[in-house]
């Protein structure tokens, strides 16, 4: 998912209140956005999003 206010694509994560809760691929703490302002990712961007993923785990980074 994409949340177009932040332009940043989050994993789905579940709904809290009136917000959905997405968390970055690469891990971190999760955020809530405005459903109006959520859009799936193009495959590029999910792309994009899994190979920084990736990277991360070879850097031994803990996701």
């Amino acid at each position: 998912m994409v949340d177009t206010r932040r332009g940043e694509v989050g994993e789905f994560r579940g709904i809290a209140g009136p917000y959905w809760a997405l968390r970055p691929v690469c891990g971190g703490i999760e955020w809530d956005a405005d459903p109006a302002h959520v859009r799936p990712a193009a495959p590029m961007e999910r792309l994009h999003a899994q190979v920084a993923r990736a990277n991360a785990r070879s850097r031994g980074e803990i996701l």
